[in-house]
């Protein structure tokens, strides 16, 4: 059985220079170093411990000793996540119950939450979707007619995904301009916009509920998913709250735009950077479903998983994690474990998964496993599909090291994609 770390042991700084310089090789030693390790993170003033091994990762997703949800941990003290984000993003205190919801809740909450929306992303429903993602992305490329350059991330992936997922909760189109705006502010995490744009897309859902209900008292309620929300809450107030609501919407537009934006934008990246697969991908398109999988193992928008707390101490792979402690389970680094894929590293778009599912941990695991998968996974299919079709000269305007990235901590994204072709 392994030791369990003690606190004098090194801490991992993930917003260090040595840390970021090399994320891959930082967190490959810190899948050497011991199943679970204490990180630092900036701002953050609790213990903090971060899952780099697949099956760690896995495990932590999985049990149910982890919580999202820190007023959950019996005689914690000090604020949680939640109300440190409220004290940092200047998000005024009333509008702090909408920032709730399937991210930050626990067991059944959490079930009858997910239950309630769920239906809207089965893998039937999204493939019923389908024809119209592919009318989105055909008509993103028509405007893009014409033009020598582009931006993927900009000019492509946020149009795709951003139209994709207004579109399914029923946001109309003289609505995006400003919901795009609100959306980009708050991945930018500035503090001093992040409040604003979070108050103003609470009340801009605030005001479509409201005309959603004016429209069903005349029986002319559009097929949309916020539509069905409201009639879950108005006829079984029960299941839904109207802070829950609310909540709920945030959640869907703001992890259905970004995180799908990011993947086609990341992926363009690897493929222009592995010119041997992308010419197998030209050469069979049928690929693709395969290919969508392994550029997501390598390439997934979302480093980490969500923060959780142990509410109760748990052994776990030989540490001891004592209650009330956070662990983040590092999904990019589970995804690169050489224990769990034969050559991890490499750019494998026909590899096999180990069983009938996904193998690959880029949408998390567990009761908390990403409800947009599918419709994640469609878009990326189709999006990267279309676009090796239709621009089949595409490549990079730049070199790949002077491609523009912002930093988080453990974490390095695309600013911009700029291709030409």
């Amino acid at each position: 059985m392994t030791a369990s770390p003690t606190p004098s042991d090194a801490v991992f700084d993930l917003g260090s220079p040595g840390f970021m310089d090399d994320i891959p090789g930082s967190y490959a030693r810190m899948r050497d170093r011991a199943p679970l390790v204490r990180i630092a993170f900036p701002g953050v003033d609790y213990t903090t411990w971060m899952a780099t091994r697949y099956e760690v990762v896995r495990d932590v997703l999985n049990d149910p000793r982890f919580v999202r949800d820190a007023a959950g941990v019996p005689g914690l003290e000090g604020a949680g996540v939640l109300d440190q984000m409220v004290s940092a993003f200047g998000v005024p205190e009333d509008y702090k119950r909408y920032m709730d919801g399937l991210l930050t809740t626990d067991g059944a909450d959490h079930a009858r939450l997910r239950k309630l929306v769920s239906r809207a992303f089965t893998v039937r429903r999204v493939n019923d979707l389908r024809p119209r993602i592919q009318g989105i992305v055909g008509g993103v490329l028509d405007g893009l007619e014409g033009r020598e350059g582009f931006d993927v991330l900009w000019d492509f992936g946020f149009p795709v995904s951003g139209n994709v997922i207004c579109e399914l909760v029923g946001i109309g189109e003289e609505q995006r301009p400003r919901w795009r705006a609100w959306m980009h502010a708050i991945a930018g995490g500035e503090p001093e916009r992040y409040g604003e744009s979070l108050t103003g897309m609470v009340d801009a859902v605030l005001e479509a509920v409201a005309d959603r209900r004016a429209l069903a008292e005349r029986g002319r309620a559009p097929d949309d998913l916020l539509s069905a929300l409201i009639r879950v809450r108005d006829e079984d107030g029960g299941r839904l709250g109207e802070d829950e609501l609310v909540a709920m919407v945030l959640i869907i537009v703001q992890g259905g735009h970004h995180t799908t934006a990011h993947f086609v934008a990341n992926a363009v990246l690897a493929l222009q950077q592995h010119p041997d697969q992308l010419e197998a991908l030209r050469a069979d398109p049928g690929l693709m479903p395969r290919a969508v999988h392994e550029l997501l193992r390598l390439h997934g928008p979302a480093p980490m998983a969500g923060v959780a707390h142990a509410k109760e101490d748990v052994l776990l792979h030989g540490v001891r994690i004592p209650r009330g402690d956070a662990v983040v389970c590092a999904l990019a680094a589970a995804n690169r474990d050489p224990s769990a894929f034969d050559a991890p590293e490499r750019l494998d778009l026909a590899r096999a998964p180990a069983g009938r599912r996904e193998s690959h941990v880029a949408f998390g695991h567990g009761p908390h496993y990403c409800l947009g998968a599918a419709l994640a996974r469609t878009e990326g299919e189709v999006a990267l599909g279309a676009l090796l079709e239709r621009r089949p000269h595409l490549r990079l305007a730049v070199a790949p090291d002077r491609v523009e990235r912002f930093d988080q901590p453990g974490s390095r994204h695309l600013r911009s994609l700029p291709v030409t072709g």
